[in-house]
């Protein structure tokens, strides 16, 4: 498996994982979206109610009245108050489930009868007082299957109950945190329903005698009061409670109560001790004023929303930004992925807070950073483990036969080779030494000795190899054998392979400085160069393999070696080496040969020096010419006689070479060769 292919199964990998887990939605998994929900509701900007007042019963009011519970006509008192400066509704979030101990009922309830106020009644485990139910519409069938269920109800006594213009439930509901969220509108209590004090101020405020609900196959979907818009809840017939709102109050006790006028008034518990406090998403508030928040958003038509659909979008929306993550870290550099990364994590809160202030919709954007900042670092994580294991084998397995830049590239840059193998033109340059017997004799039982000057020898022809970036596959025996044009591309691989072959010459005749300073005898070395399709890779069997070359231009460039000796010249090279250089070298023909094993022939050649740097005389290169045309027509006592005029030109090099030529002459000489002889020499020896 490619390191992509890892990248891209351990992104994927956690990502089911993380939707399998949003599936299942888990308690942290709740927990952190219920706080991410809660964020919306802490930075919005906060509005004054400038419909709902509260009058608190606080610690001032009590100094001044007495102990709680009062006598019941102080309340009636307040009641009376407040509708003497016109509020339009008076909203007493209290139980009344038992008379007044001081015997004022009657003051309360003649009170209650003559202005719109509603009183509290609670769901218990346990019943008390009688619970007032009101008339409700049901669209659909099973509402109770969906409804908050409680097996009893603390209602205000009898009286009460029938004297208030409205009795509503005193209601949290806490999430799995203990944080209040949401409020339901209805409840059912054996299989009766109830309202919460915000859908029964709707209705007083409506002058309605009930209310309707209206279900669908995932449960409750609306709750109405005739002469508002419909409501729309969760499936427990819930609604989000929007917490932007401040509400003026003053004390029961002051004296001045005209900022009422006109409002819906909470007359309520504030004083320690006594107040009922719930945890909400912004702070610790009074039971009253989740009512009243509701209350507020529900006249404001301000409501905020989740709708059930949601969870699908966000876990979808989650697994396409993932993908893309994915895709950027396979495919993209470090930084660049980086790059998209930040904006894409930052995608799911952009649109959470956009959704919200717009639209006032709750979208969860908590789950899908967490997803999204797992899945791209696991997925990262996994590309740096693979690379990082792919750079050491890289570095394994090119340090010791490459420039140190050219592994710096390959480890930047991995697809600059392809480890499998692949085919590419290269030019290869096989070498070996020559004087070796000699050399080894002159050392006789010193065999570390021996050994050091190998080595030596070998780091010599290793610097030139590795200053012209070239690749060394291997070292057999006394030969070595390495090649231009990869992993690396090189345009000039040819050029580039025949310069480092000359400088390797050299370097050998440097290296016999230091040798023969030491006593030993010189040694020579010998190089061919040929240019061809090759095969390059990790070849050899699982498990030991190496960087290695195969193909007909390597056996050719060996073959090519191994004429050297023949033709009295250090370096050979193919046609296509010399196609490919001889507009920056001097170059000259050798001969026309089938090389072992071959029967084809091709013409090899010799490197004299580069153009750049040198002049030859033209005629001397055309006589080299005639010479073999001489020859190749059969004419051998005449290429001998250009041979022997040749001797001495290019600066001696090529003196040798004429002497075998004219022995070569002598013995052809001697031969019946056919009149439509090809020229081709076979050579009988590798």
């Amino acid at each position: 498996m490619t390191h992509k292919l890892k990248t891209a199964f351990v992104g994927i990998i956690l990502l089911i994982a993380f939707t399998m887990l949003r599936v299942y939605d888990p308690f942290p998994i709740e927990t952190l979206r219920l706080k991410g929900l809660d964020y919306y509701q802490r930075t919005q900007p906060k509005v004054i109610s400038d419909n709902i007042q509260i009058i608190e019963i606080d610690e001032q009011t009590l100094e001044q009245n007495g102990q709680w519970p009062w006598s019941r006509d102080v309340l009636a008192m307040g009641i009376e108050k407040a509708f003497e400066n016109e509020a339009m509704v008076v909203v007493l979030p209290i139980l009344f489930s038992e008379k007044d101990r001081l015997g004022q009922d009657d003051i309360f309830i003649t009170t209650l009868k003559k202005y719109p106020v509603i009183v509290g009644q609670s769901a218990a485990i346990k019943g008390k007082g009688v619970p007032v139910p009101r008339g409700v519409a049901v669209i659909g069938d099973g509402i109770d299957n969906w409804l908050y269920n409680y097996p009893a109800a603390i209602g205000p006594f009898k009286e009460i109950g029938e004297s208030a213009a409205g009795v509503g439930m005193i209601l949290t509901a806490p999430e799995l945190d203990g944080v209040v969220r949401r409020l339901p509108l209805v409840i059912s209590i054996n299989k009766e329903i109830y309202p919460t004090i915000p859908l029964e101020v709707l209705r007083i405020i409506n002058n309605e005698l009930s209310y309707q609900a209206k279900l669908n196959e995932a449960g409750v979907s609306a709750v109405r009061v005739k002469g508002s818009s419909p409501i729309k809840t969760d499936a427990n017939g819930r609604v989000w409670i929007n917490f932007k709102y401040k509400f003026p109050t003053i004390s029961y006790s002051d004296k001045d109560w005209s900022s009422i006028k006109g409002k819906i008034v909470f007359i309520s518990i504030t004083a320690e001790g006594l107040a009922n406090t719930v945890a909400s998403p912004i702070n610790t508030t009074f039971g009253h004023e989740l009512n009243a928040q509701a209350l507020q958003m529900l006249a404001n038509n301000d409501r905020i929303e989740r709708p059930s659909e949601f969870d699908l979008y966000e876990i979808l929306f989650t697994i396409l930004l993932s993908l893309l993550l994915i895709i950027s870290i396979i495919f993209l550099s470090y930084i660049p992925s980086i790059v998209v990364f930040l904006l894409i994590i930052s995608t799911p809160y952009i649109i959470g807070i956009n959704l919200f202030t717009k639209y006032n919709l709750l979208a969860d954007f908590t789950y899908a950073t967490v997803a999204l900042f797992i899945c791209w670092s696991g997925a990262l994580f996994m590309r740096f483990v693979t690379e990082f294991k792919l750079k050491a084998q890289i570095k394994k397995q090119f340090a010791s036969y490459v420039n140190p830049t050219i592994v710096e590239k390959l480890q930047k840059d991995p697809s600059l080779i392809k480890l499998g193998g692949e085919k590419r033109e290269l030019s290869i340059v096989m070498t070996d030494l020559r004087g070796f017997t000699t050399l080894g004799e002159s050392f006789g039982d010193d065999v570390q000795g021996l050994t050091q000057i190998m080595n030596d020898y070998m780091t010599a022809l290793s610097i030139p190899v590795l200053k012209n970036d070239g690749t060394l596959i291997k070292f057999i025996g006394d030969a070595s054998l390495h090649v231009h044009g990869a992993p690396i591309e090189d345009t000039n691989h040819a050029k580039v392979a025949v310069k480092t072959a000359l400088e390797m010459i050299q370097a050998i005749e440097e290296f016999n400085v230091e040798l023969t300073s030491k006593g030993r005898p010189p040694v020579g070395m010998g190089a061919g160069v040929n240019t061809g399709e090759t095969l390059i890779g990790n070849i050899g069997a699982k498990s030991k393999f190496g960087y290695d070359v195969l193909g007909d231009s390597v056996s050719t460039a060996a073959r090519l070696e191994g004429q050297t000796k023949s033709y009295g010249v250090l370096l050979i090279i193919g046609p296509n080496t010399n196609d490919k250089v001889k507009d920056s070298y001097y170059t000259l023909e050798l001969d026309h040969i089938a090389v072992k094993g071959k029967t084809v022939g091709l013409h090899i050649y010799t490197p004299l020096c580069d153009r750049n740097n040198n002049i030859i005389p033209e005629q001397d290169l055309k006589l080299h010419a005639t010479m073999l045309q001489l020859y190749s027509e059969q004419k051998f006592n005449e290429a001998i006689t250009v041979c022997n005029s040749l001797k001495g030109k290019f600066n001696c090099k090529m003196d040798h070479y004429y002497e075998l030529w004219v022995e070569r002459c002598e013995k052809m000489k001697k031969m019946s060769l056919p009149a439509d002889w090809d020229g081709i020499y076979r050579a009988q020896t590798k």
